[in-house]
């Protein structure tokens, strides 16, 4: 069982929820409700295999986290049934330049691709523009890895990451549908990328981002953490040099930011980018 769900668990669910957004497109042709019951389910998924089989026994535990975190994850599945809901409606009269005789399973993963390398250079620049990183370090903020951490985005933070990759998704033409497809996916991947679960996908974690890879760009030393930028696909990393590979694991207490005073409530890390600090 154990091997089960280590070598399984990833395929399993991300291939299903994959398999169900484009089931749903081809027989509905809508993101509500399909995509955010789609995104609810595969969560639910992986909060329960931590449970069965956690990576660290530690990162279980409440430290002083869960309120907040839920809130962000209530915040950030809101705003993506939100950015669904609008983008499905959206007609834009523009030349477009996208390969819509694809299958619908290819166009979501093209659509993807172009929003992933938006992600990955917008995540670069927030480690390098200091305000930049004090609305992203509220991300790096958590002393623990689990399923809720891809969501703990300051809000602001989010949408400058997310909007340039977005942005020439649709100016290339792809259907709102498509791109909303993506966002569940990719909804469902920062789970499994942050999830406290014993999982791996042996040497093809070179090429997706995953927890074992994803790890070590949450080093409590920010030097360390300066690796792994991408979000769904390695390649901009292997191809911009930031792809770091270790065997020895990040564990229990090397995650966090060296700064001891960042505040646990929600809406105190709402407000922390913007103070004056000491």
């Amino acid at each position: 069982m154990k091997k089960i769900i280590r070598f399984c668990s990833y395929p399993v669910v991300f291939g299903m929820s994959a398999v169900v957004v484009i089931l749903a497109i081809n027989h509905t042709a809508t993101a509500w409700p399909w995509f955010a019951t789609i995104t609810a389910l595969a969560l639910w998924c992986i909060a329960l295999l931590e449970r069965v089989q956690p990576y660290q026994e530690k990162w279980l535990q409440n430290h002083g986290d869960l309120s907040a975190d839920i809130a962000y994850a209530v915040f950030g599945v809101s705003l993506l049934s939100l950015t669904a809901w609008v983008l499905s409606f959206m007609r834009l009269d523009m030349v477009s330049v996208w390969p819509d005789t694809l299958s619908v399973g290819l166009q979501i993963f093209l659509a993807g691709a172009v929003i992933d390398a938006g992600l990955y250079f917008m995540h670069r620049l927030s480690h390098r523009i200091e305000w930049l990183w004090r609305l992203h370090a509220v991300h790096h903020s958590a002393e623990r890895l689990y399923w809720l951490n891809g969501e703990r985005r300051h809000p602001l933070s989010a949408i400058l990451l997310a909007s340039p990759g977005i942005a020439a998704a649709v100016a290339l033409g792809a259907p709102p549908l498509i791109i909303s497809a993506w966002l569940t996916l990719l909804t469902v991947h920062l789970a499994f990328q942050h999830a406290n679960l014993d999982y791996s996908l042996g040497p093809l974690r070179k090429l997706w981002g995953v927890a074992e890879i994803h790890r070590w760009h949450h080093k409590r030393e920010y030097e360390d953490a300066q690796v792994n930028f991408g979000e769904y696909w390695m390649i901009w990393d292997h191809l911009f040099g930031t792809f770091h590979d270790q065997k020895n694991g990040v564990k229990a207490g090397d995650v966090g930011l060296r700064a001891s005073n960042f505040p646990p409530s929600f809406l105190k890390q709402l407000t922390w980018p913007f103070r004056r600090q000491p």
